[in-house]
């Protein structure tokens, strides 16, 4: 393999038995399935890239995790994601080596998020509009029941509030595109209580 680094084999050193050889074989794959792909270390745990982040895998105590960032754009035609693909960027749990998709089927999946990032640096790029000079200011909508909930919690509101234009879209997002009334109304629920603790929507895969 080339374009590896140092702090990958130290990652997997450091993991628990069970892992290592998780992580030494999703690392494998990675490469053969793209040969140019470069290693990276991101919020602490291996990431890949290629044009763009492709994936990260990470050790937990009793299993590894495996994701794409492009999950949402991607093909899933051997159920491997757990959790709605469209709310973000899902996960590939693993708990034994044994569990671990062959080398054929997993490759096609890096390939496949390898080709989005490659498809979207080639794209053309939008012309720029022209400003006054002026910066404007991002808003996003929030829809009625986030604003309702966001009302009845303080903390939450002023996490919400002080956040980015993109850290505010990506809870927003996740709620709104929920399929289902129940999917929803949990969804909401668990942005209020992130948000009252000053998490982001991702904060999982920040804190690995």
């Amino acid at each position: 393999m080339k374009n590896t680094i140092p702090q990958f084999d130290a990652y997997i050193e450091k993991s628990a038995d069970f892992a290592q050889p998780i992580l030494a074989r999703l690392r494998k794959i990675f490469h053969s399935a793209c040969p140019d792909i470069q290693e990276v270390m991101k919020w602490s745990v291996p990431h890949f890239e290629k044009d763009g982040l492709v994936g990260g895998m990470a050790a937990f105590k009793k299993h590894v995790s495996l994701g794409f960032w492009k999950s949402r754009e991607m093909d899933d035609p051997h159920n491997l994601f757990e959790g709605d693909p469209k709310a973000g960027m899902c996960a590939i749990k693993f708990t034994d080596v044994r569990d671990v998709p062959p080398p054929k089927i997993l490759a096609a999946y890096v390939r496949q998020a390898v080709k989005i990032n490659m498809e979207k640096a080639n794209a053309p790029k939008p012309k720029a509009r022209k400003t006054t000079g002026r910066k404007v200011a991002q808003n996003v909508t929030v829809p009625a029941d986030l604003k309702s909930a966001l009302a009845k919690n303080r903390k939450a509101r002023e996490t919400f509030d002080n956040f980015s234009y993109t850290n505010r879209k990506e809870y927003v997002e996740w709620i709104t595109e929920a399929k289902r009334d129940a999917t929803r109304e949990k969804r909401l629920r668990t942005t209020i209580e992130w948000l009252a603790e000053g998490k982001r929507r991702n904060w999982k895969y920040e804190n690995c």
